[in-house]
């Protein structure tokens, strides 16, 4: 780029060589193109009637899943400004678990009506504070309208659930998914101070192809994917006594190199059974009468000669744990991992109803069964698929994450698009007392709120544009609060008699997330794009080299 200056008309170069530049309408217009374009490719997916994408890699490995997350995560997007869009989706699935499809439509449709007003000279920094204020007021209305739930009705939270799973690959065996969610997620949640605090990673979850999905089981415990170290040990121990072990069963090396001069075999023999001593006091202090320990759980390795003497002693060893496995191991069994076994104790030992060596699949895998009062739990997940068993996976994360949302925060909005039905009826009043040009920036949004209605109708085969004027004049009345699309026939329904519950801070993050991403698209009027660097030409060969090479 080059600026003439006023004293002389000489180019000044400012930026580097190669660099594009785009400024103004074009750079907000190629902007808002890029970011709709990404939310036009998930928004047939919203809904239970949303259809897959099946989605292929460079190296060819195969993802299908009407996953928003998902899809947006495989996809390999190259445009800054959709790069952002799937950004602020990641954000929204590590925050709360659900709503990226939401979001992206929102965000979508929220650019579509910025570039409508930005035609009509409405400048973007006026859309913007439009925007917000339409935010604002939307929060306000939705903590309003949401509904505070018992989180001790399963029913309820299976409810949520079954929305969240619902349209999926794994809709047949939604039910009993849902079943083991709950569960799964009322193990490990915590109270403190009053507040119930969730933490996922407490849930291991373990796939295997082979079986179908109803072999599917939550385990109260946790399941190692290893096997019994030595084949002499045994193979199952009930009331199991478990010690966690961060060291290694063996003789560690000297950490310098030692040279050890032996002049007579006895030697040898009493250097090798000094080890062996070492190994068997090590053994002795987990068999004591005082830790009477019968399973061994080993983050590091065990020697041969410690396995050995724990097959000879009848217990049970697992060796190299992944540390992950380990730290929920303690918190379902209610063992201390300890990195030194001379200062083991009784009170460092946990407890288990069974530990177990099954073959699953082609697999051996220990199982931790039967714990007390287990702070980590395991879902393993089975299926005749290997693109079902994924799926189904995914399915899993997100059903944990809606019912651990509720648990944190214990209000829920009728889903199908009712609760954004009823923000919008409101927001038109609210836009009225604002007026000006930012009124026309609230009924924009008023008109992206409406969208989900209007995307679950068209996914469901219906008319969109006949449902959504249904679902207004079901609206404009006060009984008609709890009505939405219902995603299976594409008309309106009492979606609160249906049981179609979606978490209140879910929507909240959505709203959240879909105007910032909007906002600052639209408040970029300049993209500078370095040039890409290029590598260098090889030199070019002499003319002799050129010759020999062409005889050659």
């Amino acid at each position: 780029m080059a600026l003439a200056t006023p004293s002389a008309v000489v180019p000044v170069l400012i930026l580097k060589e190669g660099t594009q530049r785009t400024v103004g309408y074009e750079a907000l217009r190629s902007n808002i193109a890029a970011a709709r374009a990404i939310a036009e490719t998930v928004k047939s997916s919203l809904g239970p009637r949303g259809m897959d994408k099946m989605l292929i890699d460079s190296i060819g490995d195969i993802t299908i899943t009407n996953d928003g997350a998902t899809i947006l995560k495989e996809i390999e997007v190259q445009h800054p400004a959709a790069k952002l869009l799937v950004q602020i989706s990641k954000t929204l699935d590590d925050e709360v678990g659900d709503g990226t499809t939401s979001s992206v439509v929102i965000a979508g449709e929220l650019l579509k009506g910025g570039e409508a007003l930005i035609e009509k000279n409405i400048h973007p920094t006026v859309i913007a504070s439009g925007y917000r204020k339409a935010l604002a007021k939307a929060k306000e209305l939705l903590e309003k309208y949401a509904i505070k739930v018992d989180t001790n009705n399963d029913d309820l939270l299976k409810k949520v659930c079954l929305t969240a799973i619902h349209g999926k690959a794994v809709g047949a065996v939604r039910d009993y998914l849902a079943d083991i969610c709950v569960k799964a997620v009322k193990k490990v949640a915590e109270e403190r101070d009053g507040k119930v605090y969730v933490d996922l990673d407490r849930i291991q979850i373990v796939k295997k192809q082979g079986g179908s999905l109803y072999d599917t089981k939550l385990v109260e415990g946790i399941i190692i994917d290893k096997e019994v170290v030595h084949p002499g040990m045994p193979k199952r121990v009930n009331n199991a006594r478990i010690v966690l072990l961060d060291t290694p069963l063996e003789i560690e090396k000297p950490e310098i190199d030692a040279e050890i001069r032996i002049t007579d075999p006895t030697q040898i023999r009493a250097f090798l059974g000094e080890e062996e001593k070492i190994l068997k006091n090590m053994i002795d202090k987990i068999r004591s009468p005082e830790i009477n320990a019968n399973v061994v759980i080993c983050q590091k390795g065990i020697d041969d000669i410690a396995q050995h003497y724990l097959a000879k002693y009848g217990i049970l060893a697992v060796r190299r744990v992944k540390k992950s496995d380990m730290e929920k191991l303690a918190l379902a069994t209610g063992a201390k991992i300890v990195t030194n076994i001379e200062d083991l104790s009784p009170s460092d030992v946990g407890e288990a109803a069974l530990v177990e060596e099954r073959k699953v699949g082609e697999d051996k895998m220990v199982f931790v069964e039967g714990c007390k009062n287990p702070k980590a739990v395991s879902i393993l997940i089975r299926g005749g698929l290997e693109r079902l068993v994924d799926e189904a996976e995914r399915s899993l994360i997100d059903g944990l994450s809606v019912v651990s949302d509720v648990l944190e925060y214990p209000y829920v909005c009728v889903g199908g698009g009712a609760i954004e039905m009823e923000i919008a009826k409101d927001l038109s009043e609210y836009a009225k007392k604002i007026g000006g040009r930012e009124q026309l920036a609230i009924e924009s949004y008023i008109n992206a709120l409406e969208v989900i209605p209007r995307v679950i109708a068209e996914n469901a085969g219906a008319d969109p544009i006949d449902a959504l004027a249904e679902l207004r004049a079901f609206h404009a009345k006060e009984t008609g609060k709890y009505y939405g699309i219902d995603g299976l026939t594409g008309k309106p329904a009492n979606l609160f008699e249906l049981g179609v519950l979606e978490p209140a801070s879910v929507k909240l993050q959505v709203l959240t997330a879909a105007t910032e991403a909007a906002t600052t698209i639209l408040r970029i009027d300049e993209v500078v794009a370095a040039s890409k660097i290029s590598k260098e030409a090889p030199p070019k060969p002499k003319e002799g080299e050129k010759e020999e090479s062409s005889s050659e």
